[in-house]
C-alpha cells in the first residue's frame, strides 16, 4: 500500500499530462481555430496542419516516454493462448492500419498538399470517401488504435494512459463528426446512420454498392 501510495501523484501527473494534450490537440483541430488563423495570419494558414502534425508528434514524445519510464507491477499478463490471441489481434491491427492508408490522402493528411497548392485556408479539403474499413466503421483507426492499446499486458502508468487515451479517442471522435457532418451535410448524416463510429457491428456494415452510391452522393 505505501508503495502504491508514492506511486499514485506519478500516475496523477500522468493522467494529468496526457489530459492536457487531448485538449490542445481537440482544440487546435477546431474549426472555429482554424477559421480564427485564417483570418488572422493567412500566409500561414497552408503550414497549419503541418505544424498541427508536427507539434502533435513533439507533445505526444515525453508522455509516452514517461508511460514507459514509469515503474510498476504488472496488473495482468496474458498466458498461454491468450498470449497468440493478443498479439494476433495487435499485428493484424497493424497490417490493416498500413493497408488503409492507401485509402486516405496522405498527402493532405501530413499537410504537404496545402503547402504544394499555396492555399489561403487552413481547413482540410478532402473528398467523402469510404474505404472497404470504412464501410465497418466510421472511424477505423481509432478502431484499430484500441485493439493496439488493449491487447497489451499492463502496469499502472500504461492503464492509466490506456484509459486517458481511449476516453480521447470516443471524445475526440464525436467532435470529429461534428466537423464531417458541417462538411458533407445530409450524406455523412447517412453514413453515420448506417455505420457504427468504434466498434464493429456485425448487424451494421455497407456493402460496396451502397458505399459507392453515398460517395455519389457527395459530388
Amino acid at each position: 500500500m505505501t508503495i502504491a501510495l508514492s506511486f499514485a501523484p506519478q500516475l496523477l501527473w500522468l493522467a494529468l499530462g496526457w489530459l492536457a494534450y487531448g485538449v490542445v490537440h481537440s482544440l487546435l483541430a477546431a474549426l472555429t481555430v482554424k477559421t480564427w488563423v485564417t483570418r488572422r495570419w493567412p500566409a500561414v494558414a497552408p503550414y497549419y496542419r503541418l505544424t498541427y502534425n508536427l507539434l502533435a508528434l513533439l507533445l505526444v514524445l515525453p508522455l509516452i516516454k514517461a508511460t514507459f519510464a514509469l515503474d510498476g507491477e504488472p496488473l495482468w499478463r496474458w498466458t498461454g493462448m491468450w498470449i497468440w490471441l493478443a498479439n494476433g489481434l495487435a499485428l493484424a491491427a497493424l497490417v490493416a492500419l498500413w493497408f488503409s492508408s492507401g485509402a486516405y490522402d496522405m498527402s493532405e493528411f501530413l499537410g504537404i498538399k496545402p503547402l504544394r497548392e499555396k492555399r489561403t485556408d487552413a481547413a482540410e479539403h478532402d473528398a467523402f470517401r469510404i474505404s472497404p474499413l470504412h464501410r465497418f466503421v466510421r472511424h477505423p483507426w481509432y478502431c484499430l488504435g484500441l485493439v493496439l492499446i488493449w491487447t497489451r499486458e499492463m502496469n499502472p502508468p500504461l492503464l492509466v494512459s490506456a484509459i486517458i487515451v481511449t476516453l480521447y479517442l470516443v471524445i475526440g471522435s464525436r467532435l470529429e463528426e461534428k466537423k464531417l457532418e458541417a462538411h458533407y451535410g445530409a450524406v455523412y448524416r447517412e453514413y453515420r446512420r448506417r455505420v457504427p463510429g468504434l466498434i464493429p457491428l456485425p448487424w451494421k456494415w455497407l456493402k460496396t454498392e451502397e458505399a459507392k452510391a453515398l460517395m455519389e452522393r457527395s459530388t
